[in-house]
């Protein structure tokens, strides 16, 4: 946690910040081992970021007298990450690292090789999207949370969704065997697409190429779709 993210309502209106959820208190007092009168970096979700001292700390609550919060979340990536759906626990880790890294538009997608059952994953439930989120912003000292948006089909995703995409972004769908190389420190707005473990079926690479993206490669090997993932957003921006 290299950032104490408050939500709004966590503040007062004298200037403190009050916290007592035990995931917060517990890192404050194990890995921080923060006592009164420490300092530390605050941020409130949606916000500044900022400095606030540490007034009291028990097994109860945290306190925070909040100093002028006057630094801004990092820029955004330009891109619009659409995911295959992964299995469970790589979704949990996939969200915190494009959290990180600064992604704020996500799809998660359904494809011919995405389980069905994926979608009934406890990790799809809001509020565990929601806190996969809160830990890559902690991790980055990241403020603004990022929009997932489920979609259970490809079809209606292609034919409803893609073309209002295209029409702002550059649409790159990452598959092995494509005839073009990821591009490097580009800036333009993007669509980057990834396939599950096992990569898009032809009749979706086909499909995603004619609605106008463009295919790439990453080269020879075969990568887990979390360090796929990772390694096209490192190179692409």
């Amino acid at each position: 946690m290299n950032l104490i993210l408050l939500h709004p309502s966590d503040l007062d209106q004298q200037g403190y910040a009050r916290i007592s959820d035990p995931r917060r208190l517990a890192h404050l007092r194990d890995i921080h081992r923060a006592t009164p009168g420490s300092r530390l970096t605050v941020g409130v979700q949606g916000g500044l970021m900022g400095k606030a001292q540490l007034i009291e700390l028990t097994r109860e609550q945290a306190v925070f007298a909040l100093d002028s919060l006057t630094d801004v979340a990092p820029p955004a990536l330009p891109v619009h990450l659409v995911l295959a759906l992964p299995r469970p626990r790589m979704l949990a880790r996939t969200l915190e690292h494009v959290t990180a890294l600064g992604v704020k538009e996500i799809t998660l997608l359904h494809t011919k090789r995405v389980e069905k059952s994926y979608w009934q994953s406890p990790e799809l439930l809001p509020e565990k999207i929601h806190q996969h989120l809160i830990l890559g912003l902690e991790q980055a000292r990241d403020t603004q949370l990022p929009n997932v948006i489920l979609s259970k089909g490809f079809r209606p995703f292609i034919e409803e969704q893609l073309p209002d995409l295209l029409r702002e972004h550059r649409g790159l769908v990452a598959h092995p065997g494509m005839p073009m190389a990821c591009p490097r420190g580009i800036s333009e707005k993007t669509l980057l697409l990834v396939g599950p473990e096992g990569g898009f079926i032809p009749w979706e690479v086909e499909k995603l190429l004619e609605a106008g993206c463009e295919g790439m490669h990453l080269g020879p090997r075969i990568l887990r779709v979390e360090t796929a993932v990772t390694a096209l957003l490192a190179r692409l921006f």
